[in-house]
């Protein structure tokens, strides 16, 4: 039996790639014979260049640049040919955040920024930037001001530091990586400012209190009138704290980043060879419909007529809901051995998961 391991990170705990080699040991110690090919998955955010880099292989350069509050971190630019891989959270995710013991008010993308330039000067003349997990909401003010748009007031320093912001000048920046072919790999929707805004939709999640959400919209709201307000409305604005809305603004194009990854590694290729498709994820949930991994795979393995069932740290959907994301079925891993045990030994724990669902679909 032929079977596709697609899982994404299970986060806090596994890699997408640790994920994938612990479900392949797991389901190895019951039916050995079995031909397993794995495929490590990202949708853009954390993990998407380890992989890339899995699948399409490449040189890795790595480079410091500043996080969210000006400390000092390591980042990986992938290089394939011409084409630079980034990811935006290795600078300014929501993890970075919670170790500066800082708030999303004051952090800045300027890492991103200085990320862009590092793959520009290296020689890229496309470069990919994979947007999710960030703990920003600058609307990517960091990001602009490294490549040298001007401006009257502060736009490096979060959006705490917007409010004299009158006028934003985007032709320095814009001629920085004139001719570089942009691409932001994103799944989110949401304009910059707004009801369904980065801030108001994601502001809460990133330490951004509900009495302050109105107060630091009505900041990015200024930024973007100094900016251009029109891109500002644009889908996938709010992108990582709008990091989204400044790309934009650079000239970049909005490629679904699951649909970007699953191409990347020959996906429905490999699901026509399989007879199943396992994914997973930590916690498998109705949103995972929002351009997450397992829906994404689920469609692959969907268009290419095979089942697909998903292992996760947690199963929060029913089963009507589970097949309307084109699982066949789920299992969960705190149910298998407990919520201690799961997070104490995720490896062997996923490992054990995987072994019993293979008693079930192997043949």
């Amino acid at each position: 039996m032929r079977v596709l391991v697609a899982p994404d990170k299970f986060a806090g705990t596994l890699t997408a790639v640790e994920a994938a080699e612990a479900i392949a040991a797991g389901w190895r110690r019951h039916a050995p014979d079995d031909e397993l090919d794995l495929a490590p998955m990202a949708d853009g955010g954390p993990g998407f260049v380890d992989v890339l880099h899995a699948a399409l292989g490449g040189e890795l350069l790595v480079v410091t640049v500043e996080a969210v509050h000006g400390e000092q971190v390591p980042a990986t630019i992938l290089r394939v040919g011409d084409t630079a891989y980034l990811e935006s959270a290795q600078s300014c995710g929501l993890h970075l955040l919670e170790s500066a013991g800082g708030g999303a008010e004051l952090a800045s993308t300027s890492g991103v920024g200085e990320l862009l330039l590092a793959a520009v000067d290296g020689g890229a003349t496309k470069v990919v930037i994979g947007l999710g997990g960030s703990g920003t909401n600058d609307g990517g003010g960091g990001l602009l001001a490294e490549l040298g748009a001007t401006t009257d007031g502060v736009i490096d320093a979060g959006p705490g530091c917007m409010d004299m912001v009158t006028t934003v000048d985007l032709a320095p920046a814009r001629e920085r990586v004139a001719g570089i072919e942009l691409v932001m790999a994103s799944d989110v929707d949401n304009p910059l400012t707004g009801l369904f805004g980065a801030t108001k939709t994601y502001g809460p999640q990133k330490g951004i209190g509900e009495d302050r959400i109105a107060a630091v919209d009505a900041m990015l709201e200024r930024f973007a009138v100094a900016t251009d307000r029109r891109i500002s409305l644009e889908k996938g604005a709010g992108a990582a704290g709008g990091l989204g809305f400044a790309l934009l603004c650079l000239g970049a194009r909005r490629e679904p980043g699951i649909e970007l990854v699953t191409t990347s590694v020959r996906l429905a290729e490999r699901a026509r060879a399989a007879d199943l498709v396992i994914t997973g994820e930590g916690a498998f949930d109705f949103s995972s419909r929002s351009g997450k991994v397992p829906y994404g795979v689920a469609s692959v393995a969907e268009q290419a007529l095979r089942p697909c069932v998903a292992l996760a740290g947690q199963v929060l959907v029913g089963s009507r809901e589970m097949r309307a994301l084109g699982i066949e079925s789920a299992y969960s891993l705190v149910d298998l051995v407990g919520e201690e045990r799961a997070f104490g030994d995720p490896a062997g724990s996923l490992a054990a998961l995987a072994e019993r669902v293979a008693r079930t679909w192997s043949r």
